[in-house]
């Protein structure tokens, strides 16, 4: 007995101790991750190193310490565009910065309109004489538009390149529920509210199918505009019409393909790359390994570039993501967080306010709580101006309609002026298995809505007449900021997507032009001077979480272009497109299952909107299977 005690307290004191060791070890790692935050004295001599293994996004998403810890992977990096845009305008008058070097080996990509705003900011880097060179192992759509900004890219040997074009298909459910006998009440106004069609039909409508084919080709047109304009050379008819054509010519090597459409201009490995770029730039003298080269990283860049304040201030609030009740994000656009951030302190003196929305929509709820809390704003007597970036569509135009000024781009899709909510019921499905529902009613809604025993023909038309007067309500606003009739609104409006230059031309967008534009003409409208102002965006505070997480990620700082693994050809590229469609498909199932309230979201948006980065939240029996299917 003595001696099984004896063991007990060294088997509780081993414990303690690998505990304590735990513990310690894990605050001095916090403690080591925020000393190396990085200073302007980490600035070198040489190129500018955008090493881009991520997305870009208009604001990247809250990073949470404890999914990171439980999904078994680390959170793809998101990189703000308006980082990238200030990096690059910095990197033209900063003497130590010889070349700006961006590493697409691990891009996923973006958006139309922010690939734009990071090309034109790289044309400027090369009209101060200053070369931009490119290196990924394979380029597709998003890839090729920066390159095609540079002025050399390069490929590796093994690689290739690739235009796949806007557009695809979705998965359409509606055999599938009738199958099982699932019961799905749609409640919708808009011929083109194309979010409940695969839910209800077999293949898309006519009208989607016209609504989406005319902004994918208006998408497609500026996508080929701008590549032939950076990039003259480059043979995109013979790369978009004949692909296997051209690949066939080439004997199926991808890398000589792309030089022969003139889509790259070099073939060569990461190190072969790094040589070339260490003639320009200097060799890296911290780090020996071959291919290196004197760099600066984008998080020191930007530690030694910050924006200056001059003037008063002009509050940006940011829209970016799905409209979601309660408050959720930054990268979701909590609509009780945003609410507070203008009802805040921080905004409490700014001289106007720019509304900066990418954002398909979402709750008709949470869209309305900022459209209030932006009518408030703009009651002090400020002017309150939106720019839309790659979309605001839905939720998103319902928050964008208290501006009196909208800027947007030719690229942008907005619209989608509709409303829907979607509940399935399951009483068909079980009454195959032998379960009927019974029971005695005081009202016709005694009990419902009723999951397992059907909805009665009062509670339809209730939620029918919500929607619809849901739908009055969004037109009605869109009236009022717009000056339109409600005649005029609804022709236009019915749930339909547009591109920004037929937007413009409805009314629905008065001029194009980028966030910057937006303020400057706030800024006007504030009676402020060109130089006397400054933009201050509300809610942008990294947490001390999402910091520590980045460090533990790499980031930026991960040495030079050979430190990159390769990631994939032709095949394994399309196999990672693959994974975000089947994550995609799964998150409109669950969009069905658990959509709560009323919904002005833009399911067609998706053709067009930056790639999922990672899959949403993983709660539930769908996030378990997706979980599975998307590893």
């Amino acid at each position: 007995m003595i001696f099984a005690r004896k063991v007990w307290h060294l088997l509780v004191g081993i414990k303690d101790a690998l505990a304590l060791m735990f513990l310690l070890g894990f605050f001095f790692l916090i403690y080591a991750v925020l000393l190396s935050r990085p200073s302007p004295g980490q600035v070198r001599e040489g190129a500018l190193l955008l090493k881009l293994d991520g997305a870009i996004v208009e604001e990247p998403a809250a990073a949470d310490p404890w999914e990171a810890l439980t999904s078994g992977s680390m959170p793809s990096h998101q990189y703000r565009v308006r980082d990238l845009v200030r990096a690059l305008d910095a990197a033209v008058t900063d003497d130590k910065i010889k070349a700006v070097v961006l590493d697409l080996s691990k891009f996923s990509g973006g958006g139309l309109v922010h690939m734009e705003e990071v090309g034109a900011a790289l044309d400027r880097v090369k009209a101060a004489k200053k070369p931009v060179l490119t290196f990924a192992y394979g380029y597709a759509d998003d890839a090729l538009l920066l390159a095609a900004h540079s002025s050399e890219v390069w490929v590796d040997p093994l690689g290739g390149a690739f235009v796949l074009g806007p557009g695809g298909q979705g998965l359409y459910f509606a055999k599938l529920l009738e199958r099982f006998k699932v019961n799905t009440h749609v409640y919708r106004v808009g011929t083109y509210k194309e979010f409940v069609e695969p839910y209800t039909r077999n293949d898309m409508s006519e009208p989607a199918r016209e609504a989406r084919t005319a902004v994918i080709g208006a998408l497609f047109d500026a996508w080929k505009a701008n590549m032939a304009k950076a990039r003259p050379q480059a043979n995109i008819k013979l790369v978009t019409e004949d692909p296997a054509g051209w690949y066939k010519a080439a004997g199926g090597d991808g890398a000589q393909a792309a030089k022969a459409a003139g889509l790259v201009d070099q073939i060569g490995d990461n190190v072969a790359f790094g040589q070339r770029v260490a003639k320009l730039t200097g060799e890296d003298l911290l780090d020996p390994r071959p291919g290196g080269f004197a760099h600066s990283t984008l998080k020191a860049f930007l530690a030694a570039h910050e924006p200056k304040t001059p003037g008063k201030a002009i509050g940006v609030i940011t829209i970016a993501g799905d409209i979601v009740d309660g408050k959720a994000g930054p990268g979701t656009a909590g609509g009780d967080r945003i609410a507070d951030l203008l009802d805040g302190k921080d905004a409490k003196d700014i001289a106007a306010l720019v509304v900066r929305v990418d954002s398909p929509g979402g709750s008709v709820t949470g869209s309305e709580r900022i459209r209030l809390a932006i009518e408030r704003q703009k009651a002090r007597g400020i002017p309150v101006v939106v720019s839309m970036a790659n979309v605001a569509a839905s939720g998103g135009y319902w928050v964008a309609t208290p501006g009196t000024r909208i800027f947007a781009e030719p690229a942008t899709v907005t619209g989608s002026i509709g409303i829907f909510a979607v509940v399935t019921s399951f009483e068909k499905t079980l009454a195959d298995y032998g379960v009927t529902a019974d029971g005695v009613r005081s009202t016709p809604l005694s009990g419902q809505p009723d999951l397992f025993g059907g909805f009665t023909p009062e509670l339809d038309a209730m939620l029918q007449a919500t929607i619809e007067r849901g739908y009055q309500r969004f037109t009605g606003l869109v009236g009022q900021s717009r000056g339109k009739s409600s005649a005029q609104v609804d022709a236009m409006a019915q749930g339909r997507i547009w591109d920004g230059g037929t937007a413009r031309q409805l009314g629905l967008v008065d001029q194009f032009g980028s966030l910057d534009d937006a303020l400057a003409f706030a800024a006007e409208q504030a009676k402020l001077e060109k130089d006397d102002y400054h933009p201050l965006f509300l809610g942008e505070k990294q947490s001390a979480y999402a910091s520590l997480l980045e460090q533990l990620t790499g980031g930026d700082d991960s040495s030079n272009a050979q430190a990159n693994a390769q990631t994939g050809d032709l095949f394994a590229q399309i196999s990672g497109r693959q994974q975000a469609l089947m994550a995609r498909a799964f998150t409109d199932a669950e969009r069905m299952m658990g959509a709560s309230g009323m919904q002005a979201y833009c399911l067609e948006c998706g053709v067009t909107a930056p790639p999922l980065t990672r899959p949403p939240g993983t709660s539930g029996l769908l996030g378990w299977m997706r979980a599975l299917m998307v590893r």
